[in-house]
């Protein structure tokens, strides 16, 4: 879903074009800050709250299933917030509030996919990587010339490739019994190509 939606983003940030002012006539992109970071903020902890539902609920049941997949959502979306503050840190020598916030948001869509078939460790490790690339790829709207205010593609589009294919290397049938596992956990490389066939489909 949200791999779809960045795509759509991008492609639809591509033929509206960038909002006025957002690129001098020297082609370098301009600063537009945020309104109101505060809701921003609170916006983002509503939004990872009604999360639970969305992969605990997929379950439709009380059972481990949901548990795991709540267990995971809330670890590997504390792990992205870590990782983006950090490199946040590094990169601008300062860590924010609105990238704590963006790297919650970048978690929560690279688990979705897999938060019900890796372990915990699994979603703490997903967790970090979404982050860490996540905060990387929203610089890519400068170097590509196109007006992403949301950050919808750095983060959807490639968090949700992340996560799914993330699957490829951390699933595990220690959490889904008879299910397949990733290549970190013994498995070949049938569960990372079918990842990689459905992204690119």
């Amino acid at each position: 879903v949200h791999l779809t939606g960045g795509v759509a983003a991008l492609v639809g940030a591509y033929m509206v074009g960038p909002r006025l002012g957002k690129y001098g006539e020297d082609g370098k992109p301009r600063a537009i800050p945020g309104h109101n970071v505060g809701f921003a903020v609170i916006g983002v902890f509503i939004l990872w709250f009604g999360w639970f539902g969305f992969n605990a609920g997929s379950a439709y049941a009380a059972d481990n299933t949901a548990a795991i997949a709540a267990t995971n959502t809330l670890l590997a979306t504390c792990a992205a917030g870590l990782a983006w503050l950090i490199v946040e840190k590094i990169r601008d020598k300062k860590a924010t509030s609105l990238g704590a916030a963006s790297g919650i948001v970048a978690g929560l869509v690279a688990i979705t996919p897999a938060c019900a078939n890796v372990t915990p460790m699994g979603a703490i490790l997903l967790g970090l990587v979404a982050g860490a690339v996540c905060a990387w790829a929203v610089t890519l709207k400068y170097k590509l010339g196109f007006d992403d205010s949301f950050d919808v593609v750095g983060i959807h589009l490639v968090g949700g490739l992340v996560g799914t294919l993330a699957l490829g290397f951390l699933a595990s049938d220690l959490v889904e019994e008879g299910g397949q596992n990733g290549l970190l956990y013994g498995g070949d490389l049938n569960l990372l190509i079918v990842q990689i066939i459905a992204a690119a489909g």
